[in-house]
């Protein structure tokens, strides 16, 4: 029976990762449709949203499971707990993907990035992609030192997000004040996103050390 839980706590923690890295093709698609005025691609990211959501569920439903039924103790319970809160950061991360592909979907035929910011853009989306797939990593190895490096990069996003509103407030912006605020939405929307990626990898160190930061 002990072999059993361990496997289903072990297979928890291999789904948490599959839905780390199925957010992180969201997230992925969102910035290409926005990137590149791609219709097609927007919608097929709205559309997949919801299996990232029915996948969360999915492992909500199992760590209450297990909550309920095996009373677990010390790391395993701490496992549980942190895997419930990654899921509503995951769920969170899926929804901003589709915040920013609903953007994308606006602005068609046109880009929704004026020329001038989209090497601003590109490289949050960069800081994302990478964050994403460090939490992937972090989770999966439960990895305390990679979980504390992951901060620094939390902090190339939010000096990225200074500069894109040092150029919407600028005397030189001259593209409007629709495109200001769509850009003001995605550059929160991608801190968010590194937001969430942080939080993942608080919750591995709490796992790991029973300490929250």
């Amino acid at each position: 029976m002990r072999d059993q839980y361990y496997e289903q706590l072990d297979s928890i923690v291999d789904d948490l990762v599959a839905l780390t890295n199925g957010v992180r093709r969201a997230v992925s698609g969102a910035t290409e449709a926005l990137l590149n005025a791609d219709a097609q691609l927007a919608e097929k990211v709205i559309a997949d949203a919801k299996e990232i959501d029915e996948a969360a569920e999915l492992i909500e439903e199992r760590a209450l499971l297990i909550l309920a039924t095996q009373q677990p103790v010390a790391t395993d319970l701490r496992q549980l707990i942190a895997t419930l809160r990654m899921v509503a950061d995951l769920d969170r991360m899926g929804n901003l993907s589709v915040h920013i592909a609903k953007v994308a979907r606006m602005r068609i035929p046109e880009s929704a990035v004026p020329e001038p910011l989209r090497p601003t853009i590109v490289q949050m989306a960069a800081v994302a992609d990478q964050m994403i797939d460090a939490a992937s990593r972090i989770v999966a190895n439960r990895d305390v030192v990679a979980a504390e490096h992951l901060e620094d990069e939390d902090d190339e996003m939010d000096q990225l997000r200074r500069s894109l509103f040092r150029i919407l407030l600028s005397d030189d912006w001259g593209h409007g004040v629709e495109p200001a605020i769509d850009l003001a939405l995605l550059g929160r929307y991608y801190e968010r996103i590194g937001d969430h990626a942080v939080s993942m990898a608080r919750r591995v160190v709490y796992l790991v050390t029973g300490e929250l930061k």
